[in-house]
């Protein structure tokens, strides 16, 4: 399930950067939910109306889950794809975990040398990359937007431990989808009021059905799976995988190049976030 939701949400880092040029940010995030919401709503609707008070009672804590992994986190992905790769968006994401280790340890879980020393490792090859080979701070703004992303990301793993376990994941899943769009529609009624709306062509409607049925429904179903069954931790260790799956698709379908430099900052990253998610 974690390796399944990786692959796909590497490619929606490639259709975002794809998307880019032609679709507003904030609209783009919009149309992923309504869609992804549609796609779901027949596997889950049933089971949301069964759990409708269980959703009320635990709508405060739906809430904060969806500010965090649905609305911001989306919103800021399709906001870097403006001025950076994706190969330095999945690279950065790949990170996250790091993130996921420190909310354990202000939970009270006990960090060992390993892991501290896995955490510097891998925030030192993330400061490589976004400074091109140096330690220059030369952060883009996409760069900035994705390090917002992967902390966002990181809160909302961290928050899925705390998920009602009587709370169907398919419920879960459609009110959070549903409550993403309805968390959007201000802004998106600002954005197509001031930017115009976009112009739908086969490219952008497949890439749109990538990243709401994909990436939403099937990624965000099997990642929320994951971490019910082996928790935030060991799902994150297969999430590493994610700069890799990023920089060929990068390749293959934008005609991205990696050079020497990232493949160096990829290995200091994947060496890092290995150490980082050890136990001891």
């Amino acid at each position: 399930m974690a390796l399944v939701a990786t692959v796909v949400w590497s490619g929606s880092f490639v259709a975002t950067r794809g998307m880019a040029e032609t679709v507003p940010p904030v609209q783009a995030v919009f149309w992923r939910w309504v869609i992804a919401s549609v796609a779901v709503a027949p596997l889950a609707a049933r089971q949301a109306w069964r759990q409708r008070a269980l959703i009320r009672r635990h709508l405060r804590y739906i809430a904060l889950a969806t500010l965090f992994g649905v609305t911001l986190y989306n919103t800021l992905v399709h906001q870097a794809g403006l001025t950076t790769s994706a190969s330095n968006m999945g690279m950065i994401m790949a990170a996250s975990p790091v993130v996921m280790a420190l909310y354990a340890r202000l939970g009270g879980e006990r960090l060992g040398v390993r892991r501290v020393l896995g955490m510097l490792l891998a925030a030192f090859g993330v400061l490589l990359l976004v400074g091109d080979g140096s330690l220059g701070f030369d952060f883009t703004a996409g760069d900035l937007w994705m390090f917002a992303a992967a902390l966002s990301f990181a809160s909302y793993s961290a928050l899925l431990k705390r998920k009602p376990a009587e709370l169907g994941g398919l419920a879960f899943l459609l009110t959070t989808f549903v409550l993403g769009a309805l968390m959007l529609a201000p802004a998106y009624a600002v954005s197509v009021t001031v930017q115009g709306g976009f112009r739908l062509t086969p490219g952008t409607g497949g890439m749109l059905l990538y990243v709401g049925v994909m990436s939403s429904a099937v990624a965000f179903f099997a990642w929320n799976k994951a971490i019910s069954l082996i928790g935030a931790a060991r799902a994150g260790i297969v999430y590493y995988l994610q700069p890799v799956c990023v920089a060929g698709l990068g390749l293959l379908l934008l005609g991205e190049r990696t050079g020497p430099a990232q493949l160096l900052c990829m290995a200091l990253i994947l060496l890092g976030v290995g150490l980082g998610s050890a136990r001891r």
